[in-house]
């Protein structure tokens, strides 16, 4: 199952070998490497390492090793790849230096309670200021925090794409801005030790994907819709179908990242995305067209005459003129690649 990845994985090298000779000989140490976006990135490292004999070595951050190990061996029996079991929000700092840190964890949503009101907020934080701590006793000179589009707050239905100086904000009085609010206060921090301590600390202000390790069964309806149509439908939209999103596939995904963390400005902050515009009905109908065009689609609800549909799509200029970066693999592409690694995995009697 190791050469699954191996079309992406070579893409994603095409467009970012010049970037690893800042890497040659050094240590990385990255937390949330074992969610989506973890598992891109040290793929492309590990592939990156051997393609290139970078002599690179990775620690990784996880709650689980047991199960990371599970779910991906290949990556977790790398001889570059160091499993530190650990909670992001306290864990014991490894021995060595690390220049380049990459913080890529997140804390699940949890509802507020009596005994932690701010459960989520709090460990969050203390996360990144945990990992911000460690880069800075530990002589990082690349630093690269993965935040999201959420700080944003709701996008305006007049704002077709939401660009990083965008000056709107989740509501400070709702309980379930949690994960916004870490986020935003997570770039400050970011911010304010990369000027005081000399790091390049770069942001990612991440929005949505599609490819190998999405999760089928979470909040994500393009996952949800590539589980549905596997499973012969019907694919079922949750709500009327009007809201705006847009996909990056994940090995574009990869590129963007790396160029960010190695390219990208200190203090600085890019949308991490496509631009390309799709409405989450026509998501379903692209979805089946690839996957089983004779599969029934079903909505929730019909929309409300007149309503202002709900976006989430960023602006990518920054990212494009700046570092030139972007979006190489279109949707339906990735939806089938996406959905021929799942399958493909099913059939090995594999999960994640």
């Amino acid at each position: 199952m190791e050469n699954l990845l191996r079309r992406d994985l070579d893409h994603v090298l095409a467009h970012t070998e010049a970037l690893w000779q800042d890497a040659r000989g050094q240590r990385f140490f990255i937390t949330g490497g074992t969610g989506f976006v973890g598992a891109w990135l040290v793929e492309s490292l590990l592939w990156a390492n051997r393609r290139l004999n970078l002599g690179v070595s990775a620690v990784l951050l996880t709650r689980n090793p047991a199960a990371f190990r599970s779910r991906c061996p290949h990556l977790a029996d790398d001889r570059a790849v160091t499993l530190h079991g650990d909670d992001a929000a306290g864990f014991e700092f490894p021995d060595g230096s690390f220049p380049l840190v990459v913080h890529a964890a997140t804390e699940r949503y949890r509802a507020p309670s009596a005994e932690m009101p701010a459960s989520t907020l709090d460990r969050d934080l203390a996360a990144t200021r945990r990992v911000l701590e460690l880069a800075r006793s530990r002589g990082a000179s690349h630093f690269l925090f993965t935040s999201s589009g959420a700080v944003y707050g709701r996008q305006p239905a007049a704002l077709s794409h939401i660009p990083e100086d965008y000056a709107g904000a989740p509501s400070a009085t709702d309980p379930g801005s949690a994960y916004a609010q870490g986020k935003r206060i997570s770039e400050f921090l970011c911010s304010t030790h990369s000027q005081v301590y000399g790091f390049r600390a770069a942001i990612a202000r991440l929005f949505a994907f599609v490819g190998p390790y999405l999760p089928l069964d979470q909040h994500y309806a393009v996952g949800n819709f590539i589980r549905d149509a596997m499973a012969a439908g019907p694919v079922r939209i949750a709500g009327d179908g009007t809201p705006y999103r847009s996909y990056l596939y994940a090995a574009d995904l990869a590129i963007w990242l790396w160029t960010i963390l190695f390219r990208g400005q200190p203090a600085r902050a890019y949308n991490v995305g496509s631009a390309d515009e799709v409405t989450i009905a026509d998501l379903a109908r692209r979805v089946v067209s690839v996957i089983a065009p004779a599969v029934e689609i079903r909505t929730a609800r019909q929309p409300e005459p007149g309503a202002p549909a709900l976006r989430y799509v960023p602006a990518t200029e920054r990212a494009e003129k700046e570092l030139g970066l972007r979006s190489w693999i279109p949707l339906e592409e990735g939806v089938r690649r996406t959905w021929e690694w799942h399958k493909m995995r099913t059939a090995a009697g594999e999960t994640g």
